[in-house]
């Protein structure tokens, strides 16, 4: 009988690391995921998954709880999506942002290469390090220019990924994954903002959706669909970087008219947008070219943009009916 691998996840009780932890349950694989230690940790996400998970507590801020964790996971394949991955946040706490989301990284890559040099590694890079891009779409050679502290951070782990697979030959990729959206989403993020703003005001429950730029064009596409890319990376033969995106633009205001119109809505008619809510340095723009991928990793998301907006939008309506009637 073939001994499972086993993957250790960071950021597990995250949208994206919930996703990928069913992925390689699905495909067998043994799963340990680093929680913080809290007095009242947050695992709705994967509660459904927990008894079948091993949780063992770490932070990125502590090389010493990488090592043991790492250590004891004893893993074939490491998936580092912890970081502080609000973008606002990030100007409000900008110290904390580069500790967690850049030098966290160099802490696991120190871990790994003592405790499991062998094992491969996935870097969570993020479509915020082009940033204000001179060229459209963006691939993996385009110059990047992050504008925020955030996209900053994220480019300070891209590198020094990129730097440890060079200095060290360890079998590290980053996946500059653009936006990927789900149920599973923040509420702080602008697009379940939308959805469940969107439900709630065809509940009643209110009356106004208040956002920033409308204007703001991104890449979306389904978590669900960009985890698959995550591990499809750590099973080439060799370590190599990958755009993960739809190739597709949207604007926040076509969200809006997507998320509304699914709740039998005219947008027009409950958003509106403040200066306040805007970014000190905005980015008007961004838009991914994943050929790279399709052509190495046999990947392409297989969920639109229209999909996944009703996707979100019907969660959202459901998870309200079934918070009012539990009252």
């Amino acid at each position: 009988m073939n001994t499972p691998r086993r993957a250790l996840i960071t950021g597990i009780t995250g949208q994206d690391g919930s996703y990928l932890a069913e992925l390689l349950l699905e495909h067998g694989y043994e799963v340990f995921g680093l929680v913080r230690r809290s007095s009242s940790p947050r695992l709705e996400r994967i509660a459904h998954l927990e008894e079948r998970l091993t949780l063992l507590h770490g932070d990125l801020l502590d090389p010493s709880s990488l090592v043991a964790a790492v250590a004891t996971a004893r893993p074939d394949e490491v998936y580092n999506l912890a970081a502080q991955s609000f973008v606002p946040t990030s100007w409000q706490e900008p110290v904390l942002t580069a500790e967690f989301t850049g030098l966290g990284v160099t802490r696991l890559l120190e871990a790994l290469r003592q405790a499991a040099p062998e094992a491969r590694f996935y870097q969570a890079s993020s479509s915020e390090i082009f940033g204000q891009v001179g060229q459209s779409p963006q691939d993996e050679t385009t110059p990047f220019w992050p504008r925020s502290p955030y996209g900053v951070a994220k480019l300070y782990g891209h590198w020094i990924t990129v730097n440890y697979r060079e200095s060290y030959g360890l079998f590290a990729c980053c996946g500059i994954l653009f936006n990927h959206e789900s149920p599973r989403r923040g509420e702080e993020f602008v697009t379940r903002k939308i959805t469940r703003a969107a439900a709630r005001i065809a509940a009643g429950l209110e009356r106004e959706l208040v956002l920033g730029n409308l204007d703001a064009r991104r890449d979306w596409g389904y978590a669900g669909d960009y985890v698959r890319a995550m591990w499809l990376m750590l099973q080439r033969d060799e370590p190599r970087d990958y755009v993960i995106a739809s190739g597709r633009t949207h604007s926040v205001g076509e969200f809006c008219e997507r998320a509304f119109a699914e709740v039998g809505l005219d947008w027009r008619e409950h958003v509106r947008s403040d200066e306040r809510f805007r970014r000190p340095a905005e980015i008007d723009r961004l838009v991914g070219d994943a050929s790279r991928a399709r052509e190495e990793l046999g990947w392409a998301p297989e969920t639109s943009f229209e999909e996944l907006v009703a996707l979100m939008v019907r969660a959202d309506v459901e998870l309200l009916r079934r918070d009012r009637s539990a009252r």
